[in-house]
């Protein structure tokens, strides 16, 4: 199939990969002309993913038109932070439906909303064929140089989710579950950076393995409750999309959203810390949404307030620690 990627950064790469590797001619889009240039004319995107390269199947441009024109499947991999914007500029220039898969992961702040609605929101109904999440643990710095990985293609309409599972699956190192639960996959999706952000934390204050298993056990309390009071599957917690997509990115350096929990936790503000990484750090954003709906819902979620708390109110990281240490003894 011909495959369009909205945006061209570490994931879109991952992904464009994968695509060209099945045999799909892709066309990515990307504002930046040097990202655009490299990618067509080295087939490599250094800047955003240093190790590996990108079939020749896979070309790129920076005009959204042409991007748009030539896919029948819209792949997107933008941050949520400018979501909307860029769908305004394909609602703009659509002319033809076409089937959306989503690769971006996060919650927008006061909404609460998932990228799926954001779309149905943003896009004119009758260009919308359909919506897939392409999700589950998954760091692109890996699938760029084919090493192992497993994932799911879900969506509320299981012929789209079968199509985006063979379009993606690779049976040399991508393998492509499906799944239905698009509301939970979205939500697990998105929270689970903010407890990578807290897991980084421990790591830069020189907590060890106990203190990171105890986080991921005890964030798995809290992903149910925020997935139920938002309308997702309490099953879906533990699968890929859920503790598999929790372990991946809290345990692991690639983990954009890890390395900024260590650099808060090594006394550097959020606009520092955004500052000095070459990669979106979604889980700080997704981290005031979803703080928000854990207020409005009457959810008991400490961990979410910890982080919340150092991120956006400077509370200490190691005051923090301290009063998940010190609340009320209970009953697991």
């Amino acid at each position: 199939m011909n495959v369009c990627i909205l945006g061209a950064g570490s994931w879109g790469s991952g992904l464009a990969r994968i695509l060209g590797d099945n045999g799909n001619d892709v066309m990515m889009f990307d504002r930046d002309e040097n990202i655009i240039n490299e990618i067509n004319t080295f087939h490599t995107n250094k800047d955003k993913l240093p190790v590996g390269a990108l079939p020749t199947n896979v070309k790129a441009t920076t005009d959204i038109k042409v991007a748009l024109n030539f896919a029948e499947v819209v792949v997107i991999c933008v941050p949520t932070k400018v979501l909307r914007l860029v769908l305004k500029s394909v609602n703009e220039n659509l002319t033809s439906p076409k089937l959306f898969v989503n690769a971006s992961k996060g919650l927008e702040p006061n909404t609460f909303k998932r990228v799926s609605e954001i779309v149905y929101e943003e896009i004119a109904n009758e260009n919308v064929k359909g919506f897939v999440a392409l999700t589950g643990p998954s760091h692109a710095e890996e699938v760029i140089r084919q090493m192992l990985t497993t994932v799911c293609s879900v969506s509320e309409n299981e012929e789209h989710a079968i199509l985006v599972q063979k379009l993606f699956n690779n049976s040399d190192y991508f393998r492509v579950y499906t799944g239905n639960d698009l509301a939970g996959s979205e939500i697990c999706g998105a929270i689970k950076n903010i407890y990578a952000i807290a897991s980084g934390m421990l790591e830069g204050l020189g907590f060890g393995d106990n203190a990171k298993a105890g986080l991921i056990t005890r964030a798995l309390i809290e992903f149910k409750k925020i997935i139920l009071a938002l309308g997702g599957d309490e099953s879906t917690v533990y699968g890929l999309t859920g503790v598999g997509d929790l372990i991946v990115t809290a345990t692991s350096h690639h983990s954009r959203n890890f390395q900024a929990g260590m650099k808060l936790a090594q006394n550097h503000d959020l606009q520092e810390t955004i500052s000095s990484m070459t990669m979106v750090v979604e889980g700080a954003r997704t981290c005031e949404a979803v703080y928000q709906a854990c207020k409005k819902f009457n959810l008991d979620c400490p961990i979410i307030d910890a982080v919340y708390n150092v991120i956006y109110l400077h509370q200490d990281v190691n005051e923090a620690i301290k009063n998940l240490m010190t609340r009320n003894l209970k009953h697991e």
